[in-house]
């Protein structure tokens, strides 16, 4: 199970980058394959389904082994969404690809960078099985929210110096707020890594 969640990671890394960069510099292909490639994530997840389960029913496990379990059944389904919400950044850089660009371009690499690093950075220490660094990771998830506000500020700012521009910085919006989440399900993941090393559920957020 911890193979195969460790493989949904390193594709939802990818499709994160991908679907983020691919709408940056406008690249339909790149942004399609971030579509195409999201049924990978879906085997992968029902995969570890199936072996939860199974190892459930077969089984039978108790304390550690069955807390291990639901834990990382927990942390693929976070990583699932995830990968939807690259999936849905990856549809919107098709739509403005044929759109003009805003006149005042607005730079998402930051967020995405910052956001990239908090999944990254949890998945790191779920690997290692470390919980304060879980908690510490899950203490930066504020820096993305005044990030993704100032984001949003501007946005709304392009919007009411252009009308023509409501469509696109509407869109890009969306983006940001995918960002977001995606930021919100790392914290999530960080909150499962504490109850796999504690057996605490502790609130991050």
């Amino acid at each position: 199970m911890r193979d195969t969640v460790t493989a949904m990671a390193e594709r939802v890394d990818r499709a994160l980058l991908t679907a983020v960069d691919g709408l940056s510099r406008r690249d339909v292909e790149a942004c399609r394959g971030v579509v195409s490639a999201d049924h990978e994530v879906n085997e992968l997840h029902r995969q570890v389904r199936e072996l939860a389960f199974t190892t459930i029913l077969i089984e039978a496990p108790v304390a550690g082994d069955l807390r291990a379990l639901l834990g990382l059944l927990h942390v693929s389904s976070e990583l699932e969404r995830i990968g939807d919400h690259c999936v849905s950044i990856a549809k919107i850089g098709i739509t403005l690809a044929a759109l003009p660009e805003l006149r005042r371009p607005l730079d998402l690499t930051p967020l995405r960078a910052y956001v990239a690093e908090q999944v990254r950075d949890v998945f790191a220490t779920m690997i290692a099985g470390d919980p304060d660094r879980a908690r510490a990771v899950a203490a930066r998830d504020d820096r993305v929210d005044r990030m993704y506000h100032r984001v949003f500020d501007d946005l709304i700012e392009v919007m009411g110096e252009d009308s023509e521009t409501i469509y696109q910085a509407t869109n890009l919006l969306f983006v940001a707020h995918h960002l977001e989440r995606i930021a919100d399900r790392a914290t999530n993941i960080a909150e499962d890594v504490v109850f796999l090393a504690t057996g605490q559920i502790e609130e991050l957020g």
